[in-house]
């Protein structure tokens, strides 16, 4: 059997852009499965949101999102991507968050070069670590990968808010050449400066597509035409969820007709109770 990792590697050398949407607990993550989808991404923002209630500032730790990451895990058969802000720490905390990772059941873990505490790369207030330093993250985390841990290595850059689009392309081949399995420079803000990302970092480049965000938002062939390997969509099955629980309480509240809403049956196949009912089954003593 074919581990997360595995089968991760197997569609990242098949040809196409991989389509990706972000999840934030097992339900989201059983509709990506459900709705085709080869893969999907375990958003740090989506979470911080959906488990605390609270910003991706930082606020959520390492115990939290791994948690949450082996319930979205096990509740999946395709490879699942996760969030791991900073990692939590120094080298040594890194190397302990890629295995930890791992462990969970993740097909690749993402790292980035924001100072700790964090905070979403579509949001003002940023700050980067050096490049030296940044640098040692993702070596860290190639280490832990080639001293066994199962799990592939994204590493994103900040530097293109605070310290220019040059910056953040050096960075991002600088992480390709230590050995990180995909990069991803955050927010660009311009076709010109995807493109110029994609002419000059190699390896899998990975494009983060928030609706109003700061990167515009591309068709799928022209993401894969510039360069791209993968378009993940980190927040939308969050949007749109709260958007729909925001007029269902709204309608509620006023005695008006509700949004549409799922039959009960619709709703019961969703989270599974027809393959509970076939164990049942399987299992019942006569």
């Amino acid at each position: 059997m074919l581990s997360a990792a595995d089968k991760l590697r197997q569609l990242l050398n098949q040809p196409g852009l991989i389509i990706m949407p972000g999840c934030h607990d097992a339900i989201s993550a059983r509709l990506c499965e459900q709705a085709g989808f080869a893969t999907a991404f375990m958003s740090g923002f989506a979470v911080s949101a959906a488990r605390l209630g609270l910003p991706d500032t930082g606020l959520i730790s390492y115990a939290e999102l791994l948690d949450q990451g082996r319930n979205i895990c096990s509740a999946v058969s395709i490879p699942v991507w996760g969030d791991a802000d900073t990692g939590f720490g120094n080298a040594i905390n890194i190397k302990r968050t890629v295995q930890g990772y791992a462990q969970a059941g993740f097909a690749c873990i993402m790292l980035e070069d924001q100072v700790s505490p964090k905070r979403c790369g579509h949001t003002r207030g940023k700050k980067v670590v050096g490049r030296d330093e940044a640098a040692m993250r993702i070596q860290a985390a190639v280490d832990a990968r080639n001293e066994g841990a199962d799990i592939l290595i994204m590493a994103r850059t900040d530097a293109r808010a605070t310290d220019g689009l040059e910056e953040a392309i050096a960075r991002a081949q600088l992480f390709h050449e230590i050995g990180a399995d995909i990069n991803f420079l955050e927010a660009p803000e311009s076709v010109a400066e995807m493109q110029a990302y994609c002419d000059q970092v190699g390896g899998f480049k990975v494009a983060n597509l928030i609706e109003h965000g700061k990167t515009p938002l591309l068709s799928h062939q022209e993401l894969e035409t510039m360069g791209y390997k993968i378009a993940v969509y980190p927040l939308k099955l969050l949007n749109v969820s709260i958007a729909a629980m925001q007029a269902s309480l709204t309608a509620l509240k006023n005695g008006s007709t509700p949004p549409p809403v799922l039959d009960f049956a619709q709703l019961t196949a969703a989270v599974g109770f027809p393959d509970y009912y076939a164990a049942e089954q399987r299992y019942k003593i006569d």
